[in-house]
């Protein structure tokens, strides 16, 4: 067994040897590194083969504004390696040099397109210096075998650097190698001066013994400065409004001591805005100019900013404007949005009291949960609304945009009252709950003192078109009004009682006098508008005729000739023109009284009983019993010997058939009928007046004669203010949550819509698109029959993120126009840039990956605006320059630039020197031999340089 084992084992070295001595090595394959060159010369090929139009079809990634790059990753000595190449979408390249849509290398190098080799890491840069060379080496070769000019560029050392290493072949005999550096800190003194950074680059071709200040080196020079001027130092504004919400304090007083920029602003009553335009970067550029000794680029460094070519000027914006989350929403947006939550939770109670009583089993997270605003704020709400000397501004002087809107007009006490609820504790249901109750005990003290309702007219009629709580507020003004004048007329007659004069037996005689009988008119102002009361629409047509005839006329005329039974006619508003059926008379227009005023839910319940018992004429009619009395009378009294067809000639034409006819063959109007001669007039009722059991000529029969200002009010005023305290009492959450938000929706965008923005057309553009949505999504909440959770509420919800949008556009409208009164080009120039980059980002987190993320748009500054940007940079004052050294020239009112760019470039002839004999065609003119950028602060400094080279 022992030498059997032996065997095999000297039998399996043997083998081994046999193996090692048959091994060889294949120098024909290729090695690691000639595998990776052929990689990436596939990959170079198949890129330059496909162009920039299939490129994009393909996989391009746009990196900014028509430049875009494709990648593909490759492995080497076990480590992976990303290759980049970035390309424009235009083959004519981009002449301008400052362009700021320029990449990185495109700017420090002057190159335009480009490969960028790094490793995947998490550096992202080549830390060990002969893997770089190797690396770009490799890059180099197989462009070379692709006969492709683009530079390539490898990233050095750390991340922060922004270090560079490059090279690109640039044809048969020139080559051009590329390197950038940054010194992060201790700028050497000499470096931080255009002087200094001249010699610098002059070193880089010029023999290093020569004195730079006593030779001539003609450089190419053009240079960049960036000025940024200070910010506003109110950077705690919104931390202090976030504070003040949260407690539940009321923002109508002055919240800081010092100016804010909004103070004028129609917002600035309710809330500070944070300023979105947090000041601005100039660029000033110095054209390409040909400098030949260190001395020029001394005096270079003394120049003003105004002496540059051009100007180019951008904003610095906040960048809260994209940003939506509830810790960065100020404005009526936010507070909006907190009114459709406190709307979605009315639906969990019968009362508002329910809210707030202890006795409700809800009511424990309720508590927990919201936040009712302390005794002390809501008395002084109240005192603002009612207290405070607000008297009602009338709203006629212009129609209000938000008209097709069933809101209360801005300025009224319920659209006050809605926006102050917006802002206390959170607009929460309960917080709601406590001001409502509140103030309607206000207004029920108003009525019961017969002291005026503030913030609401007192005259005219009810408005249809605003919400049920406003038309209630009116018609309650109005009751207060008249019950004021009752008491006051109660008072005087009680005086007059006791202190009876002599004269009133005399008076007592006159009143059948022809001058106090004719011209008698009623005690109250019968001129005013009446508000049209729920009649079928047959009847229209008498109602428009008792409007039109029962005001009084202008220009009253009373006649001398007077007949003794003239004597007994009272309220004649004058003569109509048609003569009396039964007597040789002229008709005579009563003075009638207005109808009782009418809210929708009043007009509502009319139609729906002339819906349950049909379109007939006596349920009209006894509908509008009080109102035909009143008139009847009245018609009475102005026409004694009147019938009832003289009566429905006057108050309903329509009702008259008569036997006339004019020469086109169609009747003529009972208005104006023909000449005293023609009397009898000749006609007959229509069919519906003249049957038998008339309901109208019942009412006739029993109507006394009396004038209008000797009958009984046709409208109650002390019942129908105690109907509308009942109303309001007992409203229903939801229904008082709904005119609410209709009401502060529109009372928030009129109050914006009195910015004062410069007239910019988008941002009025935008207004009304504003308008119109809030018509549409509102109009659900018009209807009465929401209920919780629904579709609606959500559009709401969706509506205050549109209304949000407009608020900050609105912001940067009125505060590009306060800071460019003497330059509007330059503020509609700047908004419209922001309207097209903000609005389409607004309430997102992202318009998508290859969307800049911060605005960078610019606007050329002219010539006459230049003394406007100018006076934006401020002198900085002493706490702000305090621990400021300035180290860099070129100063522009006391502020130095924040940054310079600078460009030296040298210029050869190639043909004939010492870079090569034989020089190719291409190159006969001359060649950008050296070029260096610079980029530096007082703290940093990079630099980038480009040498050609014959190879």
């Amino acid at each position: 067994m022992a030498f059997s084992s032996k065997m095999e084992t000297d039998e399996a070295q043997e083998e081994g040897e046999e193996e090692e001595v048959e091994h060889f090595d294949d120098f024909t394959l290729a090695s690691p590194w000639e595998k990776f060159i052929s990689d990436i010369e596939a990959v170079c090929r198949q890129w330059i083969a496909d162009g920039p139009k299939n490129l994009l079809k393909k996989d391009a990634r746009e990196v900014s504004e028509e430049f875009y790059k494709v990648k593909y990753e490759l492995k080497f000595a076990l480590k992976s390696y990303c290759m980049e190449y970035y390309f424009g979408s235009k083959n004519d390249g981009n002449d301008m040099v400052w362009d700021s849509r320029l990449h990185d290398l495109q700017l420090c190098f002057g190159v335009k397109d480009f490969l960028v080799i790094a490793p995947q890491s998490a550096s992202g840069v080549v830390l060990d210096a002969p893997e770089a060379s190797k690396l770009l080496s490799a890059v180099a070769i197989a462009l070379s075998n692709c006969s492709s000019l683009w530079p390539a560029f490898v990233p050095v050392h750390v991340p922060a650097r922004r270090a560079y290493i490059g090279i690109q072949n640039m044809g048969t005999v020139f080559t051009r190698r590329f390197e950038a550096d940054l010194i992060g800190s201790q700028v050497p003194v000499k470096l931080m001066h255009l002087e200094g950074l001249y010699e610098l680059f002059v070193s880089k071709f010029a023999y290093s013994t020569l004195d730079f200040a006593m030779h001539l080196f003609k450089v190419h020079f053009t240079m960049k400065l960036t000025y940024r001027s200070l910010p506003h130092e109110d950077d705690d504004v919104q931390e202090a409004d976030a504070d003040v919400v949260e407690s539940g304090d009321d923002l109508g007083g002055d919240m800081h001591n010092r100016t804010q920029w909004d103070d004028d602003c129609p917002w600035s009553e309710w809330y500070t805005a944070e300023d979105p335009v947090k000041g601005f970067e100039l660029v000033a550029l110095w054209s390409a100019k040909v400098v030949e000794s260190s001395m020029e680029m001394a005096e270079l460094e003394n120049f003003s900013p105004h002496e540059a070519e051009k100007w180019i000027l951008s904003p610095n914006m906040s960048s809260t404007l994209t940003d939506s989350s509830e810790g960065n929403r100020v404005g009526f947006a936010s507070q909006l949005c907190l009114l459709v939550d406190a709307l979605n939770m009315s639906f969990e109670a019968q009362f508002m009291e329910d809210f707030v009583s202890v006795e409700n089993p809800g009511s424990d997270h309720l508590k927990s949960s919201m936040v009712i605003p302390p005794p002390t704020v809501i008395d002084r709400v109240l005192k603002e609304l009612f207290h405070d000397g607000a008297r009602f501004r009338s709203f006629a002087s212009g129609e209000r945009k938000t008209s097709r809107i069933k809101a209360a007009p801005l300025e009224s006490l319920f659209a006050q009252f809605c926006l102050h609820s917006l802002w206390l504790g959170n607009c929460n249901i309960r917080a709601i709950s406590v001001i409502w109750i509140e103030f309607v005990r206000e207004v029920r003290w108003c009525w019961e003192q017969s002291q005026t309702l503030p913030l609401t007219p007192a005259f005219g009629s009810i408005d249809l078109s605003t919400c049920v709580i406003y038309q209630k507020l009116h018609m309650l003004a109005i009751c207060i009004e008249r019950k004021r004048q009752l008491n006051e007329e109660f008072q005087d007659c009680d005086g007059s009682m006791d202190h009876s004069s002599p004269r009133t037996e005399e008076d007592g005689l006159d009143e059948g006098s022809e001058d106090s009988c004719i011209m008698q008119t009623p005690a109250e102002n019968l001129d005013g508008k009446r508000d049209s009361p729920a009649i079928p629409d047959d009847l229209q047509d008498s109602e428009q005729s008792v409007s039109r005839l029962g005001a009084r006329p202008e220009h009253a005329t009373v006649s001398s000739d007077l007949k003794p039974l003239d004597c007994i006619r009272r309220g004649s508003a004058g003569v109509t023109g048609m003569m009396l059926l039964n007597s040789y008379q002229s008709m005579h227009a009563p003075f009638t009284q207005e109808p009782p005023l009418m809210t929708e839910d009043m007009h509502e319940e009319r139609l729906q009983a002339v819906e349950a018992f049909g379109d007939s004429l006596n349920f009209s009619a006894l509908l509008e019993r009080e109102i035909l009395t009143s008139d009847m009378s009245a018609f009475k009294a102005a026409n004694p010997d009147a019938v009832f067809e003289d009566f429905i000639r006057w108050h309903s034409p329509g009702d008259w058939e008569s036997d006339i006819t004019n020469e086109s063959g169609s009747p003529n109007n009972p208005t104006t009928e023909g000449p005293k001669d023609d009397w009898p007039p000749r006609g007959r009722l229509s069919k519906r007046m003249s049957e038998s059991g008339n309901l109208w000529r019942k009412i006739w029969n029993d109507a006394p004669a009396l004038p209008a200002s000797e009958q009984k009010p046709l409208m109650d005023p002390i019942r129908e203010g105690e109907k509308i305290l009942h109303y309001l009492e007992t409203l229903r959450p939801h229904q008082l949550l709904e005119q609410m938000i209709c009401t502060a929706f529109s009372a928030a965008a009129d109050t914006l819509a009195q910015t004062n923005y410069g007239g910019l057309k988008q941002m009025t553009t935008k207004l009304d698109q504003l308008y119109l949505t809030m018509t549409s999504a509102l109009r659900p909440l018009q209807a009465n029959r929401l209920s919780a959770h629904t579709d609606t509420i959500e559009d709401i919800r969706r509506l205050s993120g549109v209304f949000e949008h407009v608020e900050k556009l609105l912001t940067i409208a009125a505060s590009l126009h306060r800071k460019f009164l003497q330059a509007p080009r330059l503020s509609e120039a700047i908004f419209r840039d922001c309207c097209n980059f903000y609005f389409p980002r607004m309430g997102t987190s992202s318009s998508g990956d290859n969307a800049p993320k911060e605005f960078e748009k610019q606007q050329v500054v002219t010539m006459n605006e230049r003394p406007v940007v100018s006076n934006m940079f401020t002198p900085p004052t002493a706490n702000q320059s305090w621990r400021k050294v300035l180290s860099l020239g070129n100063l522009l009112n006391g502020h130095e630039p924040v940054l310079r760019e600078i460009i030296f470039s040298k210029r050869d002839k190639v043909s004939g020197n010492h870079y090569a004999a034989r020089t190719p065609s291409a190159y006969q003119d001359e060649l950008e031999t050296y070029r260096m950028y610079i980029c530096g602060t007082s703290n940093d400094l990079r630099v980038a340089l480009s040498v050609v080279s014959c190879d």
